[in-house]
């Protein structure tokens, strides 16, 4: 109340001066060209009068905006000294002069990138734990069983000539998936922090893909399942990194061919559509439920948990395979009905 008070006398005070000043400086005028009449000397008080109210109220006017602007500011370092302790809720209001408004806007801009940041870290940090539990999950699973047989072994198995060489078969395929997985976590490891380089050539997509089932059919011979190419005769050039895409096409086979029965059917194809081919692999098998397809790309996420693990998968292949399609700027489009089969394909550029 006291700063208000001296504010008001100070304010009070420079209009009685300025009117003061502004009638003495007149009087010198008028007295300069001996003007004396008492009705010019009425016009020297009220002109006086009036600069002094004029005066004032530019003093009102002033201290208004000068106190607007210092709320603004106030609210500012308010603002900035609670971002500085952590607290990215607050937005500050773009109102006041151009320069301030400029300042609240960019504050604004920062403090909902650092929020939309954190956000992200978090949910890398989530996304890391959740990875580091299922690498640790899946490495535990073959290395206990392998500890199994082999204590089993030298606790005297080893002199059965009954049991000694099963185990040690079996100890072979549990570390021949531990060999797996790890080469897949190394692969998907230097994909996503971009140590994959890739080499881009054109290349004959139907040798191809008829060198992809020529290496897959023994394995589909073993199930009894049919796997067919369906081709065209002439040479269609494409343009990608062909060991990778290799790489992909085998992975899709390869979980066609485990997912499918006895009897079933896989086939490999393309088709042709405008500065695209459309690359496919199909087959009659299990099916993938609706509510796990948006899924089923994500690292270690398994339909069907058990059946997974029987026929050897690593949890990784699908994501290999997203990342590498990504890297040719296309999508991997899935289409599955349950009991039915299901459809993998993606484009590559002519």
């Amino acid at each position: 109340m006291k700063r208000v008070l001296a504010s008001f006398r100070l304010r009070l005070t420079a209009a009685i001066v300025a009117g003061v000043c502004a009638y003495l400086i007149l009087l010198v005028i008028q007295d300069s060209f001996s003007i004396r009449t008492a009705l010019q000397r009425d016009y020297l008080t009220v002109f006086a009068v009036a600069c002094g109210i004029i005066t004032y109220g530019f003093l009102e006017v002033f201290a208004a905006v000068r106190k607007r602007q210092s709320r603004i500011l106030n609210t500012i370092v308010d603002t900035l000294q609670r971002i500085s302790a952590g607290d990215l809720s607050v937005q500050l209001p773009e109102t006041g002069a151009e320069d301030i408004r400029q300042i609240a806007s960019l504050t604004n801009v920062i403090v909902n990138n650092l929020r939309s940041d954190i956000a992200k870290l978090k949910k890398l940090e989530s996304v890391r734990s959740e990875f580091l539990a299922n690498v640790s999950h899946e490495l535990r699973t073959p290395i206990f069983s392998i500890q199994g047989f082999i204590e089993t072994l030298i606790d005297g198995a080893l002199d059965d000539p009954a049991v000694n060489r099963d185990f040690l078969q079996k100890a072979y395929q549990h570390s021949e998936r531990l060999n797996t997985l790890l080469n897949d976590l190394i692969e998907i490891s230097r994909i996503e922090s971009g140590e994959m380089r890739m080499s881009f050539r054109y290349f004959d997509i139907t040798e191809f893909l008829r060198g992809v089932v020529e290496d897959m059919a023994p394995k589909a011979q073993r199930k009894s399942i049919s796997l067919t190419a369906c081709l065209q005769s002439e040479e269609i050039l494409v343009l990608g990194d062909k060991e990778r895409l290799r790489q992909v096409l085998s992975n899709l086979v390869d979980n066609s061919i485990k997912y499918t029965d006895e009897g079933g059917a896989v086939e490999v194809g393309y088709a042709i559509i405008p500065d695209h081919v459309r690359v496919y692999v199909k087959d009659t098998g299990c099916g993938i439920g609706a509510e796990h397809v948006s899924r089923i790309f994500e690292r270690f996420y398994r339909v069907d948990k058990d059946r997974s693990r029987s026929v050897g998968g690593t949890g990784l292949g699908l994501a290999i395979v997203k990342h590498i399609v990504e890297a040719h700027k296309s999508k991997i489009e899935v289409s599955s009905e349950l009991g039915k089969g299901s459809e993998f394909s993606f484009l590559l550029r002519k």
